[in-house]
C-alpha cells in the first residue's frame, strides 16, 4: 500500500467493534499514508446515535443510511485515497460499502473482548456504552479470504497498533 507518485493510494475502512480504537487508530494510519480521515461516527443520523445512547443496538435498517454515506465518501476518494471507519462488522455491510467504492481496503481491527471492554470503560464522552459490546461481538462476521483487507491486533499503544497497521497494508500490494 503505497502512497508513492505513481501509484493510486488507497482507501481504507478501519473495521470493528466498538473500543477496538478505530478512531484513535484510524487518524494515525491515515497521516502514515499521508491521507484524509474521516470520522465513521460523524456519518450517523441523529436517530442512531439517540438509539445507542439509550443501550439500544442498531439493525440493519438503521445502518442502511450510514452505511451509504460512509460509501459515498469512499467513492469520491477513489483515486485519491483516505480513511474512513466504519465498524462494518457484518459481510453484508462490507459487500455494500464495496459496492459504493469498489477498490476500498479494510483494516480491521481485532482483539481480546476483556481488553476492548476495559478500554471502552475508560473513555469518556462517547455515545456506544460498553453495555452494547456483546451485540456487537455477536454481529461480527471477520474478514473472509475473498475479501480486500488485513485484520490487526489491538494489543499495545495506539502507535504500536498503527505502525502494525500500516505494514500490514503495505504488505497486501508487496
Amino acid at each position: 500500500m503505497s502512497t508513492t507518485p505513481g501509484t493510486t493510494p488507497p482507501v481504507v475502512v478501519v473495521m470493528g467493534v466498538a473500543g477496538t480504537g478505530k478512531t484513535t487508530v484510524g487518524p494515525l494510519v491515515a497521516k502514515a499514508l499521508a491521507l484524509p480521515y474521516a470520522e465513521g461516527d460523524d456519518f450517523h443520523p441523529a436517530a442512531n446515535v439517540a438509539k445507542m445512547s439509550a443501550g439500544v443496538p442498531l439493525d440493519d435498517a438503521d445502518r442502511g443510511p450510514w452505511l451509504d454515506a460512509i460509501g459515498e465518501w469512499a467513492q469520491r476518494r477513489a483515486g485519491l485515497g483516505g480513511v474512513v471507519s466504519s465498524s462494518a462488522l457484518k459481510r453484508i455491510y462490507r459487500d455494500r460499502l464495496r459496492a459504493a467504492a469498489p477498490g476500498v481496503v479494510f483494516l480491521h481491527l481485532t482483539g481480546d473482548r476483556e481488553l476492548i471492554e476495559e478500554r471502552m470503560a475508560a473513555r469518556k464522552g462517547h455515545f456506544m456504552p460498553a453495555a452494547l459490546l456483546d451485540s456487537q461481538f455477536a454481529v461480527l462476521q471477520p474478514l473472509q479470504d475473498d475479501e480486500a483487507g488485513v485484520a490487526v491486533d489491538v494489543t499495545g499503544t495506539p502507535e504500536e497498533i498503527g505502525a502494525r497497521a500500516v505494514a500490514a497494508l503495505r504488505a497486501l500490494t508487496d
